[in-house]
């Protein structure tokens, strides 16, 4: 326990060091009125004027042409990579993994319904996922900056040119960080080359063929750009790709980086620094409550296994521990990243209900890149319009009206994900042929804990997180389809209203603080917006928990 503790306060103080230089730096990226000569050739080459601002219609349609291309080119280079170079002598990948592996890796979301080291090539790994493990990762960025814009601005129809604040994501942040991060991985024991399969002779006369390959490079940004999945099969939990405490600890680090800071990256564009640390207080305050309930449960090992046992290590690996573990599974599920190094499925009942949990907040605490402070950003919008109907206050948020049209954006927003995961988890059982080959293929395990796998399955692909329960067989026609659906609604459907909430608040001019206005930069505001963000978790998915990881737990 000792050791999970010092764990904890390690991260913590690197987090705190990082936090202003890094915030700073990335407000500098995104305000910055001087292009790089490489960003120039680039913006040529485009055809885009970097200058020219963007209104949010423009900027949406932007954002959903490039992942859609990016869709399309990741598709055709999976069902091409036969006759691609670094092959390794796989074939193409079929079309439903194909277009599930196109959708997951373009939303950020990095959900695997296969066996990476069997089924991509490592041209296909480089160019394909590689690729867009930069530029999803961007592409959220670009979105949480357009909306701070849209707080910012006055009496304005633009909020900034996505082209830039996509090539100024890559070219000036995720790059040069994930270079940084591959060496400190490749000196911590990751690997990193082009071999092939290595026939070996295993201590029982067997013969084993080891894959090498492009991990550190991989991992790098999968995990700075909180965009999961794994090189290998068994993802962070391969020695190949996390082989100690300290690199365990490291990529926990990539992943809580960025979306930490922009907080700061917020109080130093909207220019009252203190925003940022009301925001900063709910994220820490809900990742501590996270990880340490996650960490008891699994410490106290309830259940006849883990009992018997005399801990609850199954799933876990010996390396890391239960302490290295639940600390990892919290910061996956609360950054949207899909990496995962101890099996979720494995967990205590109500331990496993913990990650699934997280997710289910809307990934705020602190959220993947963007992605989280955005939809921290839209709670803060609920959370003072609620207050203010509840004190007499007048709704507002950093001097724009809270109104009608910003309020129907934001339910809108908050509606999206849980419609996805509901209505899919449903459907997955109201129909009886898609019932049937769930039952009789997907699930490990009947009864309760069957229903969490699929559930944690659509959750995850709802939030654009990507791990998984591992217990869930997701290579089949209804769930390769379906989980994609889901990951690409999950993805744009909450850009274009938090889109439309930028474009709405930057047409408005600021108003002043009067006696009546209600302070968001103190803390009751933090223990509010904290308070709605467990509150509406709890009203929309406590049904659903019931049937499943609670009843199991109660069993």
């Amino acid at each position: 326990m000792w050791f999970t503790i010092a764990q904890a306060g390690a991260l913590v103080v690197v987090l705190a060091v990082l936090y202003r230089p890094l915030g700073d730096y990335m407000a500098r990226v995104y305000t910055s009125p001087r292009d790089t000569g490489a960003e120039r050739g680039i913006y040529r080459a485009m055809g885009v004027d970097p200058k020219s601002n963007q209104t949010w219609q423009s900027y949406a349609r932007s954002v959903l042409a490039f992942s859609l291309v990016g869709v399309v080119l990741l598709y055709t280079l999976q069902r091409l990579q036969e006759r691609l170079p670094l092959a390794l002598g796989l074939p193409a990948v079929p079309h439903g993994i194909a277009f599930n592996t196109a959708a997951s890796f373009a939303t950020n979301t990095n959900w695997q319904s296969y066996a990476g080291e069997s089924t991509m090539g490592y041209l296909v790994q480089a160019v394909g996922l590689g690729v867009q493990n930069f530029v999803s990762a961007a592409v959220g960025i670009a979105v949480a900056v357009a909306l701070i814009r849209g707080l910012s601005a006055r009496r304005t129809s633009t909020i900034g040119n996505f082209w830039v604040d996509l090539v100024r994501g890559v070219l000036r942040l995720l790059l040069p960080i994930a270079a940084v991060a591959a060496i400190v991985l490749l000196a911590g024991g990751v690997i990193q080359n082009l071999n092939g399969f290595t026939d070996v002779n295993t201590i029982s006369g067997g013969i084993q063929s080891i894959p090498g390959g492009p991990v550190a490079s991989q991992e790098a940004i999968k995990l700075l750009g909180t965009n999961g999945g794994g090189f290998f099969n068994s993802n962070s939990a391969h020695p190949f790709e996390n082989p100690t405490p300290l690199t365990n600890l490291f990529q926990c680090v990539l992943m809580l980086a960025i979306p930490f800071a922009l907080t700061r990256t917020f109080g130093v564009m909207v220019g009252n620094k203190k925003q940022g640390y009301t925001l900063l207080a709910v994220m820490a305050g809900l990742f501590l409550i996270s990880l340490t309930t996650l960490t008891l449960l699994e410490y106290a090992g309830s259940g006849s296994g883990p009992q018997a046992a005399g801990a609850a290590m199954e799933g876990k690996e010996q390396r890391f521990g239960i302490g290295g573990s639940t600390l990892f599974a919290t910061t996956s599920t609360l950054t949207s990243t899909g990496a995962v190094n101890s099996m979720h499925d494995s967990f205590t009942a109500l331990g496993g209900m913990l990650p699934m949990l997280n997710m289910m907040l809307g990934e705020v605490a602190p959220g993947g890149v963007g992605s989280g402070l955005y939809g921290l950003l839209v709670l803060a919008i609920i959370t003072v319009f609620i207050a203010g109907l509840l004190v007499g206050r007048t709704p507002e948020y950093l001097g724009k009206k809270i109104g009608a049209r910003e309020i129907k954006l934001a339910s809108l927003y908050l509606l999206t994900v849980p419609t996805l995961i509901l209505g899919f988890t449903a459907l997955s059982f109201a129909i009886p042929g898609i019932r049937a080959e769930i039952e009789a293929v997907s699930i490990l395990n009947p009864g309760p804990h069957g229903f969490s796998e699929v559930l944690y399955a659509f959750t995850s692909a709802s939030n654009n997180n990507g791990s998984a329960f591992a217990g869930l067989t997701a290579n089949t026609p209804w769930l390769n389809t379906t989980l994609g659906l889901a990951m690409l609604l999950g993805r744009f459907l909450p850009i274009l209203w938090v889109l439309a909430l930028a474009g709405t608040f930057a047409a408005q001019d600021r108003v002043p603080s009067t006696a009546g206005t209600l302070p968001t930069d103190k803390p009751q505001f933090s223990m509010m917006l904290g308070s709605i963000t467990l509150i509406v978790t709890a009203l929309t998915f406590f049904p659903v928990l019931v049937l499943g990881p609670l009843a199991e737990g109660l069993l």
